[in-house]
């Protein structure tokens, strides 16, 4: 099941750290053949607040998100993030194909009414 990374980080002044950061981060994500599908563009804030960036990056699973995260090549340049932007990051598995919310909803009320 695809799995995603997901980043919600602070707007902050660039720094070169975190242009090298940039510029090294693709090669991370190669060997777990991930990219990014969003990437710090235009958001239409619909309800609260949103301070940032949306950074989004689909993986082929949570165990090669897991693996990327934790590999060395990602930590190595990791601070160069972590020293200047503020946020947080999250994993998460995707759903499967003909995910269907009321079958969700079902399952979910079937649970509560036990």
């Amino acid at each position: 099941m695809t799995a995603y990374a997901l980043a919600h980080l602070r707007k902050a002044p660039i720094h070169a750290d975190v242009l090298t950061y940039l510029e090294r981060i693709d090669a991370t994500l190669a060997p777990f053949a991930g990219r990014f599908i969003v990437h710090g563009g235009a958001i239409d804030v619909l309800e609260g607040d949103w301070p940032g960036d949306v950074i989004v990056i689909e993986f082929p699973d949570l165990t090669q998100a897991r693996s990327w995260y934790r590999s060395s090549a990602y930590q190595e340049i990791k601070p160069l993030r972590t020293r200047h932007l503020t946020g947080e990051v999250t994993l998460v598995d995707g759903v499967e194909p003909g995910h269907d919310s009321s079958q969700l909803a079902a399952t979910i009320r079937r649970a509560t009414e036990r």
